[in-house]
């Protein structure tokens, strides 16, 4: 892996993104939030600037616009329900968590509702959106059937990933961003690359049997987190989402390559609503130290609440910049050359931190 410098990543990301057709607004919020994804994540979660290749594809073929309308199709002063007309899902869902850190800045809650999407990203982009401002967030999303219901060997419902994000004091944002299943076909394929074995809860063969060889766990359907637990809050997920939207649901995202019909949910709540935001800090680090302060399992050596790995991320990434895997940037600057962009990606060195 090499590692590049975060500032110049971020210019040549958005150029491309320009020149992909994106206006200069969506192509600074898409690539902030591959940025964002880049500094956060491990290279095996699948989100960050790998997939700007696969975006050219979709815009070369016509698949879907990057120019859409974003449509607020019915309001009132604390909901809304918007049609993205297919466009890009992560400025879909980023304009829709926007409108409702204002609705909730009036009503102390604001929930908007998007459907005739595409892939929304990280769901932590949009949940922290709403922590810069004050409020608690929270996103989620449906997605293409890769989870078997409990009980079958083949998908019906989504990943369907949750994104919360909560202000503290520490200096990051409590952040919880999972997916439903145990684990995604990004991380399959960083082990199978990797030439490791997954665990045997992770996803099925094809049979419906347990596998411990991610190979054959690409090719199978994904299992929930919690086993049956999973199951159920992914099935809720899409009511919460495509159903009461009047989007897609269940079999439908992602079965047409020209109409994905993913269904995005995004929710603030206003903190001063129900008290000062800096006493809601401070609570919120009194909880954490609650929480920091229990007797450790053998083996462990610090309790980590939800978000703090990731920050640490961003910070040591900040520093030594960003690791990207060499053939990701070598297409990278491929596909900048194929689009003539003049912006250069500045390598700092190789990566040698193996805390990713």
């Amino acid at each position: 892996m090499t590692a590049v410098t975060q500032e110049s990543l971020r210019v040549f990301v958005v150029e491309v993104l320009q020149a992909m057709g994106l206006s200069g607004e969506d192509a600074d919020i898409f690539g902030n939030a591959l940025i964002f994804s880049e500094l956060r994540f491990h290279p095996g979660h699948g989100q960050g600037v790998k997939k700007l290749r696969r975006y050219q594809k979709r815009f070369s073929q016509n698949l879907f616009d990057p120019g859409a309308l974003w449509e607020v199709v019915k309001e009132s002063p604390a909901l809304a329900l918007v049609d993205a007309h297919n466009g890009l899902g992560t400025v879909a869902a980023a304009r829709a968590m926007q409108l409702a850190i204002e609705k909730a800045k009036v009503c102390g809650i604001g929930q908007v509702v998007v459907r005739n999407s595409t892939h929304f990203g990280s769901s932590a982009v949009h949940a922290c959106l709403a922590a810069e401002a004050g409020c608690i967030g929270i996103a989620f999303t449906n997605a293409g059937p890769e989870m078997a219901p409990w009980g079958a060997r083949e998908g019906a419902v989504g990943t369907n990933p949750w994104g919360i994000a909560a202000p503290t004091g520490l200096g990051f944002p409590a952040v919880l961003d999972i997916a439903l299943t145990t684990a995604g076909k990004g991380m399959m394929r960083w082990h199978a690359d990797e030439g490791q074995l997954i665990p045997l809860d992770w996803a099925l063969t094809p049979e419906g049997e347990e596998t411990d060889d991610p190979e054959a766990a690409m090719a199978g359907a994904l299992l929930g987190i919690g086993r049956y637990k999973g199951y159920g809050l992914a099935f809720m997920t899409d009511v919460l989402t495509g159903v009461i939207g009047g989007g897609g649901y269940g079999l439908t995202p992602y079965a047409d390559p020209k109409k994905w019909d993913v269904s995005h949910t995004l929710i603030a709540i206003d903190i001063e609503w129900f008290m000062p935001l800096d006493e809601f800090r401070q609570r919120m680090d009194d909880f954490t130290d609650m929480v920091k302060s229990r007797a450790l399992r053998p083996g462990f050596t610090e309790v980590l609440i939800p978000g703090e790995q990731e920050a640490r991320r961003v910070t040591r990434k900040s520093v030594m910049g960003i690791p990207l895997e060499n053939a990701v940037l070598d297409d990278l600057r491929a596909l900048g050359a194929e689009l003539g962009v003049g912006a250069e990606i500045i390598v700092v060195g190789p990566w040698e931190d193996d805390a990713l």
